[in-house]
């Protein structure tokens, strides 16, 4: 059977790797590491299809060590002793030669699988490279994450993934045998959501798809043969918490638009309702209080009402209850918000939190900058300090219209005060 594109082109060496230059680039910690050959154990972390495999497997190549590999998925504490004594045999106590055990989506192992490896890595009998989706302060054991370095790898950018392109019709034995015509990139690009592997694959799909001579891709092909953008959100990792962090700041910072956008984010993921709407109630007491006291008794019915209704319809009560914590409007104004706001979701894909917005639970996501530059709004005159609630490909979007009537005419001029410059209203 046929190896996948993405399979087929896998980097083998370090100067044919795309992307992470902070990583393998010139000056690239990664880099200097191999060139001096001390490995230490690692933690991969990042969105997939950003080449945590494919890395570890050349830095087994450039370093010349034995690579052995396990999946969370389904190995257990038995596999792991196996390959830790097959390890132990090949590389020896006495070289600094030893394997690299290379564990995929290590954040799957129980605390008890992960302590099967402790001995190994202390004792210096393997070097671990572990690749996770997740954020490793919360998925991987304090004593195995003491261990370990931690790097971040990136989602793939625009010029990242116009080279997968590049190489996969320059490098590829099938692909240089058809004419292919890129005529547009910009569907497979959005599809893709920084996604390497994935866009490889949607590559693969339209090209096989087409029994012509000479293949033209445009957005239109791809959008037919694709019929949907699956929206990535993790309820149980950092994403969850990262939406929720810029959800609850969009309001507190008066901002509809950004509201709505993280609700519809939340929605599309899947997201508990009962815990938008709790988070909505918490702030009308936090961050609103007396200044409007009739914010309380809102977010507290919607809390009752989504409690009961559930998917699809409390959409729209969620989305009436965060704009009107943002600016106390209430009418139909949520419900076309909350539309506008979905299906710009829809098509704009997965766009990265802005950094400011992200939260900070642990040292490791402080160190990493999470929250650094996020201006609290109490802190600044009539509560307010302008700044980005929105990802940057979007910024200034205007998802919110106040109605034309009395209370939101004045919404409309208590926004006008604070974004004039921005949204236009």
């Amino acid at each position: 059977m046929e190896a996948p594109l993405a399979e087929r082109i896998r980097p083998q060496q370090l100067e044919d790797y795309i992307s992470q230059s902070h990583l393998v680039g010139v000056n690239g910690s990664l880099t200097q590491q191999i060139a001096k050959g001390i490995i230490p154990s690692l933690i991969f972390w990042g969105p997939p299809g950003t080449g945590k495999t494919t890395l570890a497997q050349i830095i087994s190549q450039e370093s010349k060590r034995p690579f052995y590999t396990l999946s969370a998925i389904n190995s257990g504490v038995k596999d792991i002793r196996e390959v830790i004594e097959k390890a132990k045999q090949s590389g020896g106590l006495f070289t600094s030669k030893n394997p690299i055990l290379f564990i995929d989506e290590i954040h799957r192992f129980s605390k008890s699988q992960q302590d099967s490896l402790l001995a190994a890595v202390e004792k210096g009998w393997i070097t671990l490279i572990g690749a996770t989706t997740e954020n490793p302060s919360f998925e991987v054991i304090p004593a195995l994450l003491s261990r370990c370095q931690v790097y971040t790898l990136n989602a793939f950018n625009k010029e990242d993934l116009e080279a997968l392109l590049d190489r996969a019709m320059q490098t590829d034995a099938i692909l240089k045998e058809k004419k292919i015509n890129l005529t547009e990139t910009e569907a497979l690009l959005r599809l893709s959501g920084g996604d390497g592997r994935k866009l490889l694959n949607l590559f693969e799909l339209v090209v096989n798809a087409s029994n012509e001579d000479e293949i033209f891709i445009t957005n239109d092909r791809v959008l037919e043969l694709v019929q949907q953008n699956t929206v990535l959100y993790d309820k149980t990792g950092e994403q969850h918490y990262d939406i929720v962090s810029a959800f609850i700041k969009s309001i507190r910072g008066s901002d509809p638009n950004g509201a709505v956008y993280w609700l519809a984010r939340m929605i599309e993921g899947g997201e508990d309702v009962k815990f938008i709407a709790r988070r909505m109630l918490i702030l009308a007491s936090e961050d609103i209080g007396n200044a409007n006291p009739t914010a309380f008794i809102m977010a507290n019915n919607t809390f009752q009402a989504v409690a009961t209704i559930g998917y699809p319809e409390s959409r729209i009560i969620l989305s009436q209850c965060a704009v009107y914590l943002a600016t106390s409007p209430k009418s139909n104004a949520s419900y076309i918000a909350i539309g506008k706001a979905q299906q710009l979701v829809k098509q704009t894909g997965d766009l990265s939190v802005p950094i400011h917005l992200r939260n900070a639970p642990t040292p490791l996501m402080a160190a990493l900058g999470y929250g650094e530059e996020y201006k609290y709004s109490h802190d600044y005159a009539n509560n307010f300090a302008e700044q980005e609630f929105l990802p940057d490909a979007i910024s200034g979007t205007t998802l919110y219209e106040p109605g034309n009537n009395t209370r939101e005419n004045t919404t409309r001029e208590f926004l006008k005060n604070r974004w004039k410059d921005k949204y236009g209203y």
